[in-house]
């Protein structure tokens, strides 16, 4: 069993490492409904040129013929950028994309079991949510760990309590993989968040209802190299 509190990475793949850690500075996580009406597609180019390093589809609407085919459109979007896309939930999604990573939830696959059937290049993210599920994670084969939520948001609302600061903080005292902060990210509390612990920041609708979602990712960029 890989400990990646002593390793750092949990995998064989190329993103581990330094690597992972860069490509995941500036995480957007998709959300339909937050894009004003428009596409994905341009919003995530706008995010790209402001500085995002990694994007997560998440669709919880689309059947999955529409899920897989957004998935392959964003592949090819961000493969000249080198900037890894990562499928919130679906392996079965993600293995037909040849996505570069897999964001799993407390209620979805087990990550063992998930680590057996991807291949070993792709690293996987696990949604905490108690002290417990860190303790745990020192067991699993993961990459990295999504914080979830650190303030409460209207965009994820079928999670637990949120963890604050002080939560964040006491997961960054028992864990040393990345840690990537999402639920309630925004501008004027982005670098107490980094402060706290965050190695990341994931954002949702700060990004994506933005008026100018480029400007909004340069915005958050600077604050994330300013704390470096």
């Amino acid at each position: 069993m890989v400990n990646p509190t002593a390793s750092g990475t949990a995998t064989g793949s190329t993103w581990s490492g330094q690597r992972l850690r860069d490509a995941l500075r500036l995480y957007l996580v998709t959300d339909g409904p937050s894009l004003k009406g428009r596409t994905l597609i341009d919003v995530v180019q706008a995010a790209v040129q402001g500085g995002v390093t990694c994007v997560q589809l998440r669709e919880k609407q689309l059947c999955s013929r529409d899920f897989y085919a957004q998935a392959v459109a964003l592949m090819d979007q961000l493969r000249p950028f080198n900037i890894p896309l990562i499928i919130n939930d679906r392996l079965d999604i993600a293995l037909a994309c040849g996505a570069h990573g897999v964001h799993l939830g407390q209620s979805d696959l087990p990550v063992q079991a998930a680590r057996k059937l991807l291949p070993p290049e792709v690293f996987i993210g696990w949604s905490v949510e108690t002290i417990e599920d860190v303790a745990h994670s020192a067991t699993l084969p993961l990459d990295y760990l999504g914080v979830s939520p650190v303030f409460a948001t209207p965009t994820k609302t079928d999670t637990a309590t949120p963890w604050g600061l002080e939560g964040l903080q006491r997961i960054r005292a028992q864990s040393a993989l990345p840690l990537v902060a999402i639920g309630g990210i925004q501008l004027h509390n982005a670098t107490q968040v980094l402060q706290a612990g965050a190695h990341s920041l994931a954002v949702v609708s700060a990004i994506c209802s933005a008026d100018d979602p480029r400007a909004a990712s340069q915005q958050f960029r600077g604050l994330i190299d300013a704390h470096e």
